[in-house]
């Protein structure tokens, strides 16, 4: 059933009102409410469903402006559910301003289950998945009049406001739940836009990462722009991009799934420790820490695995990685490799691909149903914070080696861990500058901190590296004695690689300790900056040498991870049986 968007009431503030405007009555639905303020948009009211759009009248005629957002329904209208509308904004064709760095010719400010408004945050996750950005939130809090009066919008660029509760409401409410400030003399021209030529509206960098977002085919060089990736591509991987993205249409992934697929394949040549910072910029630490990690894996399903133990290293690889998307990039760059190289991985990318699809590991969150009901257990036997994220990771790893196959199964196997009776290791990686002993320092509850550096210190000199063999054993007995006593101990180190590591973690293995990787990831030039100004600056030869041989732990070689950011809080998390990820 088509529906057509309500007319939005003008706030009493509003100077943009005229004569055949809708004034709000009051503002008694919003008052004392949370309410979310979002940039208005200048462009021609649009509806999308899952079979269709249609601009403010439900018997909107063909118009040239309307050419790219119906390309648009037709790439994202199946992941709209049948009965639900997304209401927005199309902007291709100018109106009354003229925007240059727009992220995508449409926006969506709501979606609709039938006649109930989604809440706001529940319409961000949703518009995200389908790959349709939102407008650009101003203000968010308690309805407060004078805050939003005192809202200053560049009047040349900004049409006005829209203020909306953040929690939904039903059609009825719709009058009383939303209104708008638009800003005096809006429509500056003679004739209107729809009799007048189309000109389009500017597009930003960003335009090229929400194109993919959205479905469509990726513009290689618009995307390396938008990453901040200097470099010429090459006719093989601009083929290769090409490729996962057919393959990852066939996947029907969400947007961010599909970006980072994308992503992955077109730098899939650039080591981790480049890659996961400097992407934190253009797609948050979220997906740039899943799109290195993508990068870093994409070579594992090319090669020969013992078949006996593929499956336990299948279920253990997706702590790290989608499979699916893992094996559409893996079965993407197989295909530019040339000679027996290109035919064993192209091969055994296939053979693996079949294997997990055999094992109901290609969904988009396999072991999710899983992890929801140990999480529903857990949470009605009172178990939470570390004990939980003990008993989750414990219970992945039964199930990964075969020892349980379900979830019963998996609750029942958690009773060992359920009481927190059980060390904590803390364990430090990244860079030196990139801001770990920081963030170690501000965390609660430490029992004990060993820091690699304070033993040198000790020893006589912070920078001497000639004794490293000694302060090594030295700290991995205090870290012994330490979990030995019990609560949380911080291990402070660069922790570079995997080899570094793995010393650490035998010691926490033989205290049965729960195991945190704490991974500090910060992009190049700031690491350079903060360097400068360190009271001990690495010497440029050890900085770089640093940075070339940082190779983050993939997620699933801990227990669960944190990971750091320039500002120096947990930005995204894995493993943790309550946080966000799959």
């Amino acid at each position: 059933m088509r529906t057509h968007y309500p007319r939005t009431a003008h706030l009493p503030w509003s100077p943009g009102v005229s004569s055949d405007d809708v004034r709000a009555g009051g503002l008694s639905g919003l008052t004392g409410r949370e309410v979310v303020v979002t940039e208005k948009l200048d462009g021609e009211n649009t509806t999308l469903y899952a079979d269709g759009l249609h601009a403010r009248s439900l018997e909107s005629a063909h118009h040239p402006s309307r050419a790219w957002v119906k390309g648009l329904q037709g790439r994202i209208g199946a992941a709209i559910p049948p009965g639900w509308r997304v209401c927005g904004e199309n902007l291709f064709a100018r109106h009354s301003l003229a925007y240059t760095e727009l992220d995508s010719w449409f926006y969506a400010f709501s979606v609709w289950d039938g006649e109930h408004c989604l809440d706001w945050d529940r319409t961000v996750r949703f518009t995200r998945r389908l790959g349709v950005p939102v407008p650009k939130v101003l203000w968010r809090g308690t309805f407060d009049e004078r805050a939003l009066r005192a809202l200053r919008l560049d009047l040349a660029q900004q049409e006005g406001y829209v203020v909306r509760t953040v929690e939904g409401f039903g059609r009825e409410e719709f009058g009383r739940r939303v209104a708008k400030w638009v800003r005096p003399g809006h429509v500056q021209t003679d004739t209107h836009w729809m009799h007048a030529s189309v000109v389009e509206n500017g597009l930003g960098p960003a335009a090229a990462l929400w194109a993919v977002r959205g479905g469509a085919a990726p513009d290689v060089p618009a995307l390396l722009t938008a990453l901040g990736v200097d470099r010429e591509p090459t006719a093989a991987v601009e083929e290769a991009v090409a490729d996962v993205s057919a393959r990852l249409g066939v996947l029907g992934r969400p947007a961010e799934a599909r970006l980072a697929g994308v992503v992955a394949t077109l730098l899939h040549d650039t080591p981790r420790s480049w890659l996961g910072p400097h992407l934190v910029g253009p797609l948050g630490m979220r997906w740039a820490r899943r799109v290195a990690d993508l990068a870093g894996l994409h070579t594992r399903p090319h090669r020969p695995y013992p078949d006996e133990a593929r499956g336990s290293g299948l279920v253990r690889l997706t702590a790290a990685a989608d499979l699916g998307v893992l094996h559409a990039v893996a079965g993407a760059v197989a295909g530019g490799l040339g000679g027996a190289e290109g035919a064993e991985a192209r091969e055994q990318t296939a053979w693996s691909a079949l294997y997990a699809e055999d094992a109901g590991l290609l969904g988009e969150a396999p072991l999710e149903p899983l992890r929801t009901e140990v999480r529903e257990a857990l949470d009605g036997a009172g178990v939470h914070g570390d004990a939980a994220d003990r008993c989750w990771a414990e219970a992945r790893e039964a199930y990964a080696a075969g020892k349980i196959t379900g979830a019963a199964e998996a609750v029942a196997a958690t009773w060992r861990w359920r009481d927190g009776d059980f060390p904590r290791l803390i364990h430090l990686a990244g860079t030196s500058g990139s801001g770990k002993s920081t963030f170690a320092a501000a965390l609660p509850g430490v029992g004990a901190y060993i820091s690699l550096d304070d033993l040198r210190t000790a020893r006589g000199s912070r920078t001497d590296q000639r004794a490293n063999g000694d302060i090594l054993r030295e700290g991995l007995d205090r870290l012994d004695t330490a979990l030995a006593g019990g609560g949380t101990v911080v291990w402070d180190a660069t922790s570079l690689n995997r080899h570094q590591r793995s010393p650490v973690h035998a010691v926490a293995r033989r205290r049965d300790a729960l195991v945190t990787h704490a991974v500090a990831l910060v992009d190049g030039a700031e690491l350079l900056r903060r360097n400068a100004t360190r009271a001990y600056p690495v010497p440029a030869g050890v900085f770089s040498s640093q940075l070339h041989r940082f190779d983050p732990p993939y997620p699933g070689q801990a227990h669960r991870t944190w990971y750091i950011g320039a500002g120096g809080a947990v930005d995204d998390t894995a493993g943790t049986l309550h946080g966000d990820e799959a």
